[in-house]
């Protein structure tokens, strides 16, 4: 069985996999994945240097992400452009993730199962959802970023409406570490009587 774990920036998601992997079951983070598809030397890499020119480049020649983002966030054109250069790498590379798995289900992490619609991709689909304020709060405190920066990652996004009208499960995540470890307890057992009928 294959989970599909999405939420918001802030919401938890990364906190989540680490409890799933915890119960001894594989997580595959996609952000991860396409971090490494675009690491120096790889084709994607040279692709998108072609493509996006070396002012992205940082001092040691990687990508900059945080520079890569910023052209890509107000151009759909560019992003377009990108995912379809990263896109089959990452597929791949998650293909073979998955197929190297050991445990009773496999959870992926993605970002946007709903802004790709990609939800058929899963067997089911996770939400971990949280309220505005604390996906703002964790976000400001964990990437540094100012909170209109967070914000403005918060409205390119899905609506916590349009995610949840696609989730099979959802974690409300707007308490503690212990409180989502329960939860995630708790789906666990659930996921594993899905699976053993």
């Amino acid at each position: 069985m294959i989970i599909g774990l999405t939420g918001g920036i802030g919401s938890g998601k990364s906190a989540a996999g680490i409890e799933f992997e915890k119960l001894g079951i594989t997580v595959i983070d996609a952000d991860e994945i396409a971090q490494k598809a675009s690491l120096k030397n790889s084709k994607a890499y040279k692709e998108i240097v072609e493509y996006f020119g070396a002012s992205i480049l940082d001092n040691s020649q990687n990508i900059d992400r945080r520079k890569l983002r910023n052209i890509v966030f107000n151009n759909d054109e560019q992003k377009k452009k990108l995912e379809q250069i990263l896109h089959p790498a990452i597929r791949e590379d998650i293909s073979f993730a998955i197929s190297n798995s050991k445990s009773p289900y496999t959870i992926i992490m993605v970002p946007l199962i709903y802004e790709t619609n990609s939800k058929d991709n899963y067997n089911r689909i996770l939400v971990i959802d949280c309220d505005e304020d604390i996906q703002i709060s964790r976000a400001v405190t964990r990437d540094g970023a100012s909170e209109e920066d967070i914000k403005k990652i918060i409205n390119s996004q899905a609506t916590k409406k349009e995610r949840l009208s696609i989730a099979d499960d959802v974690i409300s995540n707007n308490s503690s570490i212990e409180k989502l470890s329960d939860k995630v307890l708790h789906l666990h057992k659930n996921y594993l009587e899905l699976i053993n009928g």
